[in-house]
C-alpha cells in the first residue's frame, strides 16, 4: 500500500543544511523518518528548499547565522508570490524542521519560532449550500417507511404507542 521510502543522496539536500555534518544526518532524518506522508515530505522539501535558496541570496551560509530576522524576511518575500495557506505552510515547515534540528543539538535555538506567519481563516466553505426549496424536494424525495401504528391508540399519549413494562421498570414500546 505504501510505498517504499527512497532516500535522495545527499547532494540533493539544500546547501545551508549540508555544511555542518550534524545538520545534514538530522535533515536527512527529518525528512526520511520524522514525515511519513509522502506529499507532506514533498511540500516540506520545497519549503526548506526555497528557504535555502533565500539564504544563499543574502549570503547566509550557515544555519547558526539564521536569525528570526531571516525567517521573517523569507516570509514577507514569499506573501509577494504566493497564497497565504502556502506561507503559512511553508513557515510550518521550517518551524518544524528548526525545532527538530534544536532536539537533535544541530543549533541552538529555533530562530522561525518567533516568527508571525501570515493570517488566513477561510469563512466559507466548499460545500455548497441548499436553498429552502432545494431542502424541501430533497427531503420530499426521501421515502418514509414508519411502522404502522396501534390500532387502539391510548389517549394518555400524544404519540398513540401502547407502552408495557419490561423487568426493572424499563418500558417497551408494543
Amino acid at each position: 500500500m505504501n510505498s517504499p521510502l527512497v532516500l535522495a543522496p545527499l547532494t540533493s539536500l539544500p546547501s545551508i543544511f549540508t555544511v555542518r555534518p550534524e545538520a545534514r544526518t538530522r535533515m536527512r532524518d527529518f525528512f526520511s523518518s520524522h514525515i511519513r506522508n509522502p506529499n507532506t515530505r514533498r511540500a516540506y522539501r520545497e519549503a526548506v528548499r526555497q528557504f535555502s535558496e533565500f539564504c544563499a541570496e543574502h549570503r547566509i551560509v550557515d544555519l547558526a547565522q539564521v536569525e528570526p530576522v531571516h525567517v521573517a524576511a523569507f516570509v514577507e518575500t514569499q506573501l509577494k508570490t504566493q497564497s497565504e495557506p502556502t506561507v503559512k505552510l511553508r513557515l510550518a515547515a521550517l518551524r518544524m524542521l528548526f525545532d527538530w534540528m534544536v532536539v537533535g543539538q544541530a543549533i541552538p535555538m529555533n530562530p522561525a519560532h518567533a516568527v508571525r506567519g501570515p493570517k488566513h481563516s477561510q469563512r466559507r466553505g466548499k460545500t455548497p449550500v441548499l436553498q429552502a426549496d432545494e431542502a424541501r424536494t430533497l427531503i420530499d424525495a426521501i421515502e418514509h417507511h414508519f411502522p404502522a401504528r396501534s390500532a387502539r391508540p391510548r389517549p394518555d399519549r400524544p404519540d398513540g404507542l401502547h407502552l408495557r413494562p419490561r423487568r426493572r421498570g424499563h418500558l417497551d414500546a408494543c
